[in-house]
């Protein structure tokens, strides 16, 4: 399979070059040059045996013509040893999507391309050349994944780019605790300075010509791509438990039609939900999405009044989804070729306060006993909204066929959750260590001139 650019359908890249690029050369963002079709009995079945399993076909359907079935199959599941539960807060079902090693949804993105680009640049010796930078944006929980999935792997060094004083404590250990190949860049301005000053990087050709980048922001198309899979978990392990019975039909090869869910997904950067549209594209039987944002609400009012209007992003409680400017965008308007109508049947939007994603966080914690992270809580607010939207209009709606998904642990925002339940959440041992390490990292202001500098010292 080859890749082109959201704005360019005619020049093909493979696996590698559009890996490595990150951002193609006309500025776009990369798509599979066609959408494979699933086998859902396939998927089905290996879900049955772990997220891995399932995970490694998926991929094996973009991947397999760029490295072997047998390294796709090894990379996969050694990024994904781990589960991503669906279960039930109260009435509602969440899939749980911060089991990873930095307890968030992107290290499913993040830990899949640090092993699938790892093994890239072992076929292609590229190693014992100069280092590629996988330099990265992050308004929180990205920059944690991506450290964490690059961590100690031969021939890659780490630059990850955050705002100073505009993430958590223990998401800034997260990038600055680990050492090794992982340089940590804070950055005094917000997150849309920082995924600017990357952008800038990319489209600097004379700075691409001395060193070696890519980026692992979910504008790369191996951080983004793999992100479509745990749609498919999610949808596995609901039609277990709410139509065994069809399942059962299904799996035998009688006639049963695969019934629809809804996805509501806590949105910023728009490359998780954008993966689900594409989910959804390969076959997944979904009726629709809800995009569930912050205040930073340019997608809900695209949906609203079909103008696209991106702004500075404003700081929230939910600070992995401040963004202004959604690179994504791009990513859904392709998926839909720039189709405003078709977009509208498919995806609503809501936006939230961050009194409401409080308020959100204790009714969870009060009524049923869950304790949610921020963004996770706008999902909530969102899939409440939709529901009785649905009710008041007489459309046919049930709470068992949407899915919110929880993207990060609680843990990880403790300064949030605790004053207002008045329990401080769980910290994962996985975290916790982190908290004692000694923190590492380089403050600079928002200047291209500076950061190119670091790279040109780093690409050495």
């Amino acid at each position: 399979m080859k890749f082109h650019s959201t704005r360019d359908k005619s020049r093909l890249y493979s696996l590698q070059e559009a890996s490595v690029m990150g951002l193609a050369p006309d500025g776009g963002l990369f798509m599979p040059e066609y959408i494979p079709q699933i086998n859902m009995s396939e998927v089905l079945k290996l879900a049955q045996y772990s997220f891995a399993d399932m995970s490694s076909h998926i991929a094996s359907l973009f991947f397999k013509d760029s490295i072997t079935p047998l390294q796709v199959d090894e990379a996969i599941k050694k990024a994904l040893s781990f589960e991503v539960p669906l279960v039930k807060a109260g009435p509602y079902y969440t899939l749980e999507l911060f089991h990873g090693p930095t307890c968030a949804f992107k290290d499913v993105g993040a830990s899949s391309m640090g092993q699938i680009l790892g093994t890239i640049l072992h076929n292609k010796g590229e190693k014992e050349n100069k280092p590629l930078i996988i330099l990265t944006a992050t308004s929180g929980d990205t920059g944690s994944a991506v450290a964490r999935g690059f961590y100690d792997i031969p021939g890659i060094t780490v630059v990850v780019l955050f705002p100073n004083g505009k993430v958590s404590p223990l998401q800034e250990c997260q990038m600055t605790a680990l050492g090794k190949n992982i340089k940590a860049l804070k950055v005094n301005g917000t997150f849309d300075d920082c995924q600017m000053l990357v952008k800038a990087i990319f489209n600097n050709r004379e700075i691409r010509k001395q060193v070696n980048v890519t980026s692992a922001n979910s504008i790369n198309l191996l951080r983004w791509l793999p992100q479509s899979f745990y749609y498919f978990y999610a949808y596995a392990q609901w039609i277990a438990q709410e139509h065994s019975h069809l399942l059962k039909q299904f799996m035998a090869g009688e006639e049963a039609g695969l019934p629809e869910i809804t996805f509501v997904v806590p949105s910023g950067n728009y490359g998780n939900i954008s993966a689900g549209m594409l989910a959804k594209r390969m076959g997944l039987p979904v009726k629709g999405f809800i995009a569930a944002a912050n205040s930073n609400d340019v997608f809900p009012k695209y949906l609203e009044s079909g103008q696209y209007e991106p702004r500075p992003s404003v700081q929230t409680i939910a600070n992995a989804m401040d963004v202004g400017a959604p690179s994504n965008f791009e990513r859904i308007q392709s998926l839909f070729n720039n189709d405003y109508e078709a977009i509208c049947r498919e995806v609503k939007g809501y936006a939230y306060s961050d009194s409401q994603i409080k308020e959100a966080i204790l009714e969870l914690y009060r009524e049923y006993g869950y304790t949610s992270c921020p963004h996770s809580a706008t999902g909530y607010l969102a899939t409440k909204e939709y529901l009785s939207e649905c009710a008041n209009s007489g459309m046919k709606a049930d709470s068992n066929s949407i899915i919110w998904l929880s993207t990060a642990s609680p843990a990880k925002f403790s300064e949030v959750i605790a004053p207002v339940t008045g329990q401080m959440p769980h910290i994962p041992g996985r975290l916790q260590e982190l908290l004692d390490k000694d923190k590492e990292f380089t403050i600079m202001d928002v200047s291209t001139e500076t950061l190119e500098e670091i790279l040109r010292t780093l690409g050495e």
